[in-house]
């Protein structure tokens, strides 16, 4: 550790009782009102889970997938690397909050750290040591943690979120490395926060703080005391639940801070603000006190508040048991609505359920746009194309990402061109009409971790298009994941019917964006623009589909 490394404070993050209490939404937040006093932040998140990276998990098991725009090459040892792009969904969270680009690298996982420690130990790293948790395990932790540190230029705050639930048995060796790390940079330069629950009992009308209590002691036995505890409740906690929590944890009672559940999201650094906790951290960590500047955040929360009506977007997908599964899709409409002064309202369609034509057609009678999810597979896949269908004839806007926007195209090819049969190879094989096959490349890759076009590409917008009104320039750059692509012959055929190609990669050889020239808006992309919005700057993406949405209700209104 160097003097400037030393210079570098450091926030962990940890919670208790269940999981998806909030972790990810607190870390965001804290980094914020460092944010708001110009203190510089990089945020790192730990995934105990041994997967290499996320990107082979059911969206259903652990939420969306983010991509980042740099793709990171992970050298577990020489001659052995993976190449990572799909990190955590916390880190969408994270950009949006903040407005800082996540690498690839700031999300660590217990199968990068076992697989550097194992392989180290076979390419002899450990000669004549007894390879073990302590320390060989918990020391390579620490140094992902300082290779993040020291990474120019080196940040004010690294904030860190550990993933899990304290007592997780995966979670054990990242906690023992972090009580590590506070020893050793010192205590004064380190805090904790954990995240909890306090469940409210309607039946007694009172919050109950053991749960609390109990996972604070389980955080203590590990030699962790918490230096903030933020409570995750229905409703704000009273005074008496605060100094009773104080009491029992060890703690002040402002240093026990009320987390109740708010209608805007990026409401809650304004509220951790309004409750000292920027005052209290900054002051913890011995950082020069400053005057928080909130005015341009409190213009963002204020453009979320009193919409003037409603819009329905539908959202047919195979995910829709689990909202997280379109984390940042859901997050890139309401950035959206929020600048048009309106309220998105999503209609989920499972279409696994709801799969036939006439199903489909009630199901999108009452809303003002689609929108066809990104995904993979075969499952639900006839529900997608005939939501896709029946927005061809009946000018609902229709916006398609990724897997979307191919099934949308095959659902052009069945109803439009009459090729009966249409599919993508990665359902149908032995399609007469393989309107989606796999990229070149792709045929001779065998692995499926990490293996996909992912991560940042440019986009090369045709001129005299809907998707260049949009973007008002000729070049972009977005965030990709896919193996799979248009197949240009096939599309070729369809232009002489109205669909056209409206962007390119940059040396033509993938379409990266189709629309239909006599349609108000239908736009189908090969990419997933959601991963760019930001509240105050949506992308423009979800601004025309919103848009078209509201003037699509306004239509209806009058004709009503």
């Amino acid at each position: 550790m160097t003097s400037e490394d030393a210079k570098t404070r450091f926030v962990f993050v940890t919670g208790g009782v269940l999981s998806g209490i909030g972790k990810g939404v607190t870390t965001a937040a804290i980094a914020k009102l460092f944010q708001f006093r110009g203190y510089t932040i990089r945020i790192m998140k730990i995934d105990p889970y041994l997967n290499i990276d996320p990107g082979t998990l059911n969206p259903i098991e652990h939420g969306e997938i983010f991509v980042t725009d740099r793709t990171w090459t992970f050298k577990p040892v020489n001659d052995f690397e993976f190449n990572i792009s799909e990190i955590d969904l916390d880190f969408g969270t994270y950009e949006r909050f903040t407005g800082i680009e996540a690498h690839p690298s700031q999300n660590i996982t217990s199968g990068q750290i076992y697989t550097s420690v194992i392989l180290g130990e076979r390419k002899g790293t450990f000669l004549g040591k007894t390879v073990q948790i302590i320390p060989h395990v918990t020391d390579r932790i620490k140094q992902r943690i300082w290779n993040v540190v020291k990474q120019e230029p080196a940040p004010n705050v690294l904030l860190v979120e550990i993933g899990g639930t304290v007592g997780d048995i995966e979670a054990m060796p990242f906690l023992e490395a972090v009580r590590q790390l506070a020893r050793e940079i010192g205590r004064d330069k380190v805090a904790f926060v954990h995240v909890t629950l306090v469940p409210y009992m309607t039946s007694v009308g009172e919050f109950k703080t053991k749960p609390t209590q109990h996972s604070v002691r389980t955080l203590q036995g590990l030699g962790l005391q918490p230096d903030i505890i933020i409570c995750r409740a229905e409703l704000e906690l009273t005074d008496a639940a605060e100094k009773k929590i104080a009491l029992f944890c060890n703690l002040p009672q402002e240093r026990i801070i009320s987390n109740p559940d708010i209608p805007v999201i990026y409401q809650l650094p304004l509220a951790f603000e309004k409750q000292g906790l920027g005052a209290a951290i900054v002051e913890h960590l011995g950082m020069e006190a400053r005057t928080a500047d909130t005015t341009s955040w409190q213009a963002i929360v204020d453009s979320f508040q009193e919409p003037s009506k409603i819009i329905r977007i539908a959202m047919p997908g195979k995910y829709t048991m689990l909202s997280d599964s379109y984390k940042s899709i859901n997050e890139a409409l309401a950035h959206a609505a929020a600048k048009c002064g309106v309220k998105v309202e999503i209609k989920w369609i499972e279409t696994e359920e709801h799969c036939d034509e006439e199903c489909i057609i009630q199901d999108l009678n009452d809303v003002d746009g689609v929108l066809l999810t990104p995904g993979f597979g075969g499952r639900g896949v006839t529900g997608m194309i005939n939501a896709a269908a029946v927005t061809l004839n009946s000018k609902i806007p229709f916006l398609g990402i990724c897997y979307g926007a191919q099934l949308g195209v095959i659902a052009y090819a069945r109803k439009i061109m009459g090729w009966d049969g249409a599919h993508t190879t990665e359902v149908d094989s032995t399609s007469l009409y393989p309107v989606i096959d796999l990229m070149d490349d792709q045929k001779i890759t065998e692995d499926k971790g990490g293996t996909m076009r992912l991560g940042g590409h440019q986009v090369i917008i045709s001129e005299d298009t809907h998707l260049h009104r949009i973007y008002e320039t000729t070049e972009v750059r977005e965030r990709f994941r896919h193996r799979y692509h248009l197949i240009e012959r096939y599309i070729s055929k369809m232009e002489e019917h109205g669909m056209i190609v409206c962007a390119h990669n940059d040396d033509r050889t993938i379409i990266n964006a189709i629309e239909l020239k006599n349609h108000p808006f239908w736009i189908g992309v090969q990419y997933h623009p959601e991963f760019k919005s930001q509240p105050g700057k949506p992308h423009p993406i979800y601004l025309g589909l919103l848009r078209a949405a509201m003037e699509y209700n306004r239509r209806g209104e009058t004709s009503g």
